[in-house]
């Protein structure tokens, strides 16, 4: 299945990809429904209100989420592209449901920075509670995949050795359009899947999530390790190599480009970056 959440009539709802409808799923958006029991049986027998998937409002797939969790240097080649060693461990980082914003929405860029960068990300929903899983049972956990772009202001990241100052600015951080069940994928819960992000056009970053050092299994044992995951939470995987500041000479976002970030059986954000007016 590929699910949704969209806005229409001054509010949100969970729907179903059926051809080129929406079908309405009866709770106020994906992460609503991923809380209930069965809600995959839920998902696949609603028959409400049919809404065109041409023109349709993507809010962001889970607008609420518990946690957003994200993994810096997960792919080979960025890993080695940035200078580093490969890691024993995944690195972890967190963003706030703040700053995520629909597949279609603008990307919100600070007065505050100079070097607004990009990175395109497969990102794991959480599906069912999950402490210390292993195995079978986190697998089970995921829901779904689907896109992030974990836009970066890269002069704030590298103030501090801590990263979240520059990861989790309001309103900059798309992602969807859609969840899509591993089933429909390639590899499951491992998928091997392109992954494209295109600036004006120009291609950018291009590679697999089988570069991916830790994969999502290995993801969703090690984050329930340290805390509880929800239905609906995220965990963003990592970004493959051809991010702006990796560039000679380095490369960011000014305002005004339209950024598209694609992965092959999930779809694409297509965002507009705009400056944030002065209050």
């Amino acid at each position: 299945m590929k699910l949704a959440t969209i806005r229409t009539g001054g509010t949100t709802k969970a729907v179903r990809l059926d051809g080129d409808a929406l079908v309405d799923l009866g709770f106020s958006d994906v992460g609503a429904l991923l809380g209930q029991d069965g809600w995959r049986d839920l998902a696949a027998t609603a028959t409400g209100t049919a809404y065109p998937l041409d023109g349709a409002d993507f809010a962001p797939v889970v607008p609420a989420p518990s946690k957003v969790v994200c993994v810096g240097l997960n792919y080979r080649g960025h890993i080695q592209e940035m200078g580093r060693d490969l890691p024993e461990h995944p690195t972890l980082f967190a963003k706030f449901a703040d700053c995520l914003i629909g597949a279609h929405d603008d990307i919100v860029r600070p007065a505050e920075t100079g070097k607004f960068d990009w990175e395109a990300e497969l990102a794991v929903v959480i599906g069912a509670p999950a402490r210390r899983a292993r195995g079978a049972e986190a697998e089970a956990a995921v829901a779904g995949f689907t896109v992030l772009n974990d836009v970066t202001c890269r002069d704030w990241q590298f103030r501090t050795r801590e990263w979240l100052q520059g990861k989790t600015w309001d309103s900059s951080t798309p992602v969807g359009p859609f969840l899509v069940t591993p089933d429909e994928l390639p590899g499951g819960v491992r998928p091997a899947l392109d992954v494209t992000l295109r600036v004006d056009g120009e291609v950018m970053q291009s590679d697999s999530t089988g570069d991916l050092l830790f994969d999502p299994v290995d993801l969703v044992e090690y984050v329930s390790t340290v805390v509880r995951l929800n239905p609906g939470d995220l965990i963003a995987t990592g970004t493959p190599g051809g991010v702006g500041h990796a560039r000679r000479p380095e490369r960011y976002l000014l305002g005004g480009e339209t950024v598209v970030t694609e992965i092959q059986g999930i779809g694409r954000l297509e965002n507009r970056v705009v400056e944030e007016k002065s209050a």
